[in-house]
C-alpha cells in the first residue's frame, strides 16, 4: 500500500520527447559502463547493477526535459544526469546509510579539483564519480562564457557540499523546519545546476549583467522549487521509509503543521502549484521589465526566452518521467490535461489576487522570551532629542505622513540602544536615522505609489532614491522631498568613512530594500498576496534586514576572513535572526496592516491565505515558525568556526534580535491598533512551538 495518493499536479504545458531518445539510451549506457558505474563494486557495494540503469531510465527524463536539442547535446546531458543521480546513489550507501561523517567529507573535498573554472584537471580521478565528473567537465565548459563556468561550477559544488547538511540531520536525528528545508533543498536537490545545464542544451547564455537580477533569480528558484517539490512527492515511499530520509517536504509538512500524511502531501502540492504560479507570473509581469530597463540585445532577449521555455519544458518533461521511473511512487497517479489542471488550480491563484480588508479579531501575542539578555546604550536620552531633530529638520513631519508626535512616540533610537549598545554617541545617532528613515520611506511607499497604484511613479522616486548614494560621494541630485533629503544627508555621513569595497557593498544593501519596496508596491498594484516562499524571502529586504546587519558587518571586515561570510552557518545564523524578527514584526503589527491598511505583506496573512486557516492557526503556525527559525539561530551560533570576529558578529545579533523585540514592546507604533488592545502573555521562546501546535483550534 502507498503511504498516501499522489495529488492532481498542476501540470500547464504538455510534455514532448526528443526524437532522439534511443540514441541517448545507447550512449549513456556505454558511458556508464566506462566511468566504472555499473557492476563494479565501491568498498565492497555494487552502487548500480545493468538493470538498475535500464529501469531508472536517464534517457528517458533527458529525452522529456529537452526535446529540442539535437543528439550531441542530448547525449551529453543525459550523461550529467546519470552522473549526479548515480553521486547521490553512491553517497547514499556509503556514507548515509551508515552515517560516515568525516569519510564524506574527505569525499566531498575532492570533487571540486575535478570542475576548476579554469585551467586543466590535474588531479587522478580514483572512483567512478570523479572520473564521470572529470569527463564530463571537459566535455561542457569550453562552449562557455567564464560567468556561465562559475555560476555552473557553484551550483554543482553546493549540490556537493550540502549532502553533508542532510548526512548531518540524519545523524542528529533531526528534521528541518519548513522555511530552512525549501532554502536548503534547492542547494543540496539539484535544481539550480538543471538550470544551467537548460542553458547549454538551449544554445544561448543568460546575459551575465541580469543572471543575478531578482526576476532570472525567481526562475530559478521558482523551477527549482518545483522540481524538488515534485520529487518529495513521488519519492517519499523510497526516501522516508526505505532509507530513512529526513530530506522531504511531505515529511517535514506532516511533522511541523501535525497532519496526517495525505494532508501533508496535499499541502506540498499546493504549494508546487504556488511555486508555478509564481515562476508564470515573473515571466509574463517582471522579466519584459527587466529586459527593458537593462537595454538587453536581441540575442540576450532570444537567449532569457529561451531559458523560460527551457524551465517550462523541464517542467513538464520532469513530471511525465516520473511517472514512468521506476525508481518512484507512481501508481494511480490522478491524469489530467492541460486545460484541466489550469482549471482546477483556478481558485487558488484567484485567492492571490483577490485580497479585501478584513476584520481582524481580538488576539494575544505571546512574551517572545529569547535566551540572550538585553542591554541599551547609556547614550539613548540624547540621540532621542537628535533623531527626533534631525527627522523634523529633514522634512518628515511636513508631508502629512508623520507628525513630531509620532516620531517621538516610535522611538527608533530606543531600537538602536538595543541592537547597538555598545555604539558610541554619533554611532547611535546614524543608526537611530537610519531605522527612522528606513520607516518613514517604508511608509511613504505604500501611501504615495501602493494606493495610487502608480508603478512610474515608484520607479521614478526608486532612481532618485539609488542615485541620492552616489559611491564617489560627489552629490548630483537636488532633493525633492523628506525621503531624498534625508537619505542624502545620511549617506554622507554614513558611507564617508568606509573604505570603498564597503561602501559598495553597503549601497547594494539599501539598494536591495529600494527594490523591495517596489516589489511591495507592485503587489498592491495587482491586488496580490504573494506567495509563502517568496513572502519569506523578500520580507528580509523589506525590513532593511540586510542594511542593518551589515553595520555589523563593517566593524569586523578586517577581522574575518571573506570567504567564512558566504558559509552555510554564517549564512544560516543570520537568515534565521532576519526571519525571527520580521515575523515578529509582522505579528505586533498585524491588526494595523491588514484591517485599516488593506496591506498584503504580513506572514499571518499570507498563511492564512495558502492553508486557508483561521486567523488563529495563522498565528499559532507563524510562532512555530519563530520558534525554529530562533532555536536555527542558536543552533547555527554553536557550530561557527573559531573567529573571534564571527564570535562578535554573533553576539551583535543576539543584541539585534533582542533589542528589537524590546522595542516592539514600547514602540506606540503597535498600540491599540485598530482599537484592538493586543495584550502579552502566554508561553514563548525555544521549545515552545509544539504546545502551540498541538493545542491548536480548529481551523
Amino acid at each position: 500500500m502507498q503511504p498516501f495518493q499522489l495529488p492532481e499536479f498542476y501540470t500547464p504545458h504538455p510534455a514532448r520527447l526528443n526524437p532522439n531518445l534511443e540514441r541517448a539510451r545507447a550512449h549513456t549506457r556505454a558511458w556508464a559502463h566506462e566511468m566504472d558505474m555499473i557492476d563494479v563494486p565501491q568498498h565492497g557495494t555494487v552502487i548500480w547493477t545493468g538493470d538498475d540503469l535500464e529501469s531508472h531510465d536517464y534517457a528517458l527524463l533527458c529525452a522529456y526535459t529537452h526535446p529540442d536539442c539535437d543528439g550531441e547535446t542530448l547525449d551529453l546531458v543525459t550523461d550529467w544526469y546519470v552522473w549526479v543521480f548515480y553521486f547521490d546513489d553512491h553517497f547514499v550507501e556509503l556514507y548515509k546509510r551508515n552515517p560516515d561523517i568525516e569519510g564524506a567529507q574527505r569525499y566531498l573535498d575532492r570533487l571540486p579539483l575535478f570542475m576548476p573554472v579554469s585551467g586543466r584537471i590535474t588531479e587522478t580521478p580514483t572512483n567512478p564519480v570523479e572520473k564521470g565528473l572529470a569527463d564530463l567537465w571537459c566535455r561542457t565548459v569550453g562552449s562557455h562564457s567564464p560567468d556561465w563556468r562559475q555560476r555552473f561550477a557553484g551550483n554543482t559544488k553546493h549540490l556537493l557540499d550540502e549532502s553533508m547538511w542532510e548526512l548531518h540531520n540524519i545523524s542528529a536525528k533531526r528534521l528541518a523546519n519548513p522555511i530552512e528545508y525549501v532554502e536548503m533543498r534547492r542547494k543540496v536537490g539539484g535544481a539550480p545546476w538543471s538550470a544551467n545545464l537548460v542553458e547549454h542544451a538551449v544554445g544561448l547564455e543568460v546575459p551575465g549583467r541580469i543572471a543575478l537580477t531578482r526576476p532570472i533569480e525567481v526562475l530559478r528558484d521558482t523551477f527549482s522549487d518545483a522540481v524538488h517539490l515534485r520529487n518529495d512527492l513521488f519519492s517519499y515511499e523510497r526516501e522516508v521509509l526505505d532509507e530513512g530520509e529526513l530530506s522531504n517536504s511531505v515529511l517535514v509538512f506532516e511533522t511541523f503543521l501535525g497532519l496526517p500524511t495525505q494532508e501533508a502531501a496535499e499541502a506540498v502540492n499546493d504549494l508546487l502549484t504556488s511555486r508555478l504560479h509564481q515562476f508564470e507570473h515573473t515571466a509574463l509581469t517582471e522579466v519584459p521589465i527587466l529586459l527593458d530597463e537593462h537595454a538587453v540585445d536581441p540575442i540576450g532577449r532570444a537567449a532569457v526566452l529561451g531559458y523560460v521555455k527551457g524551465l517550462q519544458d523541464w517542467q513538464a518533461g520532469g513530471h511525465e518521467w516520473h511517472l514512468r521511473s521506476s525508481r518512484y511512487m507512481n501508481q494511480n497517479v490522478k491524469s489530467g490535461n492541460v486545460l484541466g489542471s489550469c482549471a482546477k488550480t483556478m481558485p487558488q491563484r484567484l485567492s492571490q489576487f483577490t485580497s479585501t480588508p478584513k476584520r481582524v479579531e481580538p488576539y494575544v501575542l505571546p512574551d517572545f522570551e529569547v535566551p540572550f539578555p538585553l542591554s541599551l546604550s547609556p547614550h539613548l536620552d540624547q540621540a532621542r532629542d537628535q533623531v527626533v531633530g534631525w527627522a523634523v529638520d529633514h522634512g518628515m513631519t511636513g508631508e502629512g505622513v508623520w507628525d513630531e508626535r509620532k516620531v517621538r512616540g516610535f522611538d527608533f533610537p530606543l531600537c538602536s540602544a538595543g541592537i547597538d549598545p555598545d555604539a558610541t554617541p554619533q554611532e547611535l545617532f546614524l543608526s537611530g536615522c537610519w531605522l527612522t528613515w528606513g520607516t518613514y520611506a517604508d511608509d511613504v511607499y505604500p501611501l504615495w505609489f501602493g494606493q495610487t497604484r502608480n508603478l512610474l511613479g515608484v520607479k521614478t522616486q526608486t532612481a532618485r532614491l539609488k542615485a541620492c548614494m552616489p559611491l564617489d560621494l560627489a552629490q548630483t541630485v537636488v532633493p525633492a522631498n523628506a525621503m531624498e533629503l534625508s537619505l542624502a544627508d545620511l549617506w554622507q555621513r554614513t558611507a564617508a568613512p568606509m573604505t570603498p569595497e564597503f561602501r559598495a557593498t553597503f549601497r547594494e544593501t539599501v539598494d536591495t530594500m529600494l527594490d523591495a519596496w517596489v516589489w511591495e508596491v507592485i503587489n498592491m498594484h495587482y491586488n496580490r498576496i504573494p506567495d509563502p516562499v517568496d513572502y519569506v524571502e523578500m520580507r528580509r529586504s523589506t525590513f532593511g534586514s540586510e542594511l542593518t546587519t551589515s553595520l555589523s558587518r563593517f566593524s569586523h571586515s578586517a577581522t574575518v576572513p571573506p570567504e567564512l561570510w558566504g558559509t552555510r552557518v554564517v549564512q544560516t545564523m543570520e537568515r534565521s535572526a532576519m526571519d525571527y524578527c520580521t515575523m515578529l514584526n509582522d505579528v505586533f503589527s498585524y491588526s494595523k496592516e491588514i484591517q485599516h491598511e488593506g496591506e498584503v505583506h504580513n506572514m499571518v496573512r499570507v498563511v492564512e491565505n495558502f492553508l486557508g486557516v483561521s486567523q488563529s492557526r495563522a498565528f499559532e503556525i507563524t510562532y512555530a515558525l519563530m520558534d525554529a527559525r530562533l532555536d536555527q539561530f542558536v543552533r547555527a551560533v554553536d557550530e561557527l568556526p573559531q573567529s573571534s570576529g564571527l564570535t562578535r558578529y554573533a553576539d551583535e545579533l543576539k543584541d539585534w534580535i533582542v533589542g528589537i523585540i524590546h522595542w516592539h514592546r514600547e514602540t506606540s507604533r503597535y498600540d491599540e491598533a485598530g482599537g484592538i488592545p493586543v495584550f502579552h502573555q502566554g508561553p514563548s521562546g525555544l521549545g515552545t512551538s509544539a504546545y502551540r501546535l498541538t493545542s491548536r483550534t480548529s481551523s
